[in-house]
C-alpha cells in the first residue's frame, strides 16, 4: 500500500526551477532514500512533501500521518527532554496523559536516554539531541517518518549512533523517507533510492540498481564521494 504518492510536483524560487516534474511513491514499510549533489532539490522535495513549502503545481496524496526529524534538532530549549517529547501528543493530539508519559519514557529508553528525561537540550551532545528529536517525532505515532540530513550537524563520532537508531527503526519496518549524504548508509538501509540531479529524478531503483548503474552522472557523483 502506498502511504505517500507525489504526482508531477514542481517548485521554483524566483527564476530558479528547483523541482521539475517530480513523481514518486513510498510504500508501507519501505525505507526510501533520497541522494544527490547539493542543490539538486533533495531538501526542497522533502519540505514540499511535509508542507513546509508549497509546491507550485502537482499533487501530494497521503494515506496516513507523517513526522519530521530536522537536521538541526529543533528542540524547545526551555523544555526538558521529557516535555519536548510529550508536549505535542498532549496538546495537539489530546491523548491520555499517563499513556503519553509512559510511551515517552519507553522511547527514551529505546534511544538510550532513559537517564536524561529531566535534562535540557543544552546539556546534551548533538547525537543525544538528535535522538530526542527522533523520539519526539515517534511520540506522535506517524505512519511515515521523514529525515532531512539527520547526521549533517554531527561530527563523525556521533553520526554512527544516529545511523544505528535509524537502522533499528528500519528493522521494525518503520516507513521512512531519508535525505542523506551518507552513501554507505543509504545503500545499506534503503529498499528504494532516488538519485536527484538538477531538480529531476535522474535515476531510481533498488540500492543495487542505483549504485551499480552505468548512468554517467551517478558514476561522477559517486566518484566525488570516493575522493572525499
Amino acid at each position: 500500500m502506498s502511504l505517500l504518492e507525489i504526482n508531477h510536483m514542481k517548485k521554483s524560487f524566483g527564476e530558479v526551477e528547483v523541482l521539475k516534474d517530480i513523481s514518486m511513491k513510498v510504500e508501507e514499510g519501505e525505507v526510501f532514500g533520497i541522494i544527490g549533489p547539493s542543490g539538486s532539490g533533495k531538501s526542497t522535495l522533502l519540505r514540499c512533501a511535509t508542507g513546509l513549502e508549497t509546491p507550485d503545481s502537482g499533487e501530494i496524496h497521503y494515506n496516513g500521518t507523517f513526522g519530521l526529524v530536522f537536521q538541526n534538532f529543533n528542540l524547545f530549549p526551555h523544555f526538558s527532554v521529557l516535555k519536548n517529547i510529550v508536549d505535542a501528543p498532549l496538546r495537539v493530539q489530546k491523548r491520555n496523559k499517563e499513556e503519553v508519559y509512559k510511551e515517552a519514557r519507553e522511547l527514551l529508553k529505546k534511544m538510550g536516554l532513559a537517564d536524561k528525561e529531566n535534562a535540557y537540550p543544552f546539556q546534551l551532545s548533538g547525537g543525544q539531541q538528535q535522538r530526542v528529536s527522533i523520539a519526539r517525532a515517534l511520540a506522535m505515532k506517524p505512519d511515515i517518518l521523514f529525515f532531512d540530513e539527520p547526521t549533517s550537524a554531527l561530527d563523525p563520532e556521533l553520526t554512527g549512533e544516529i545511523l544505528k537508531v535509524i537502522k533499528d527503526l528500519a528493522a521494525e519496518h518503520m516507513t521512512m523517507v531519508i535525505v542523506t549524504h551518507e552513501m554507505n548508509f543509504a545503500k545499506n538501509v534503503s529498499n528504494h533510492i532516488i538519485f536527484m540531479d538538477g531538480g529531476v529524478i535522474a535515476l531510481q531503483g533498488t540500492p543495487e540498481e542505483v549504485f551499480g548503474s552505468d548512468n554517467e552522472r551517478m558514476k561522477e557523483f559517486l566518484g566525488k564521494f570516493a575522493e572525499n
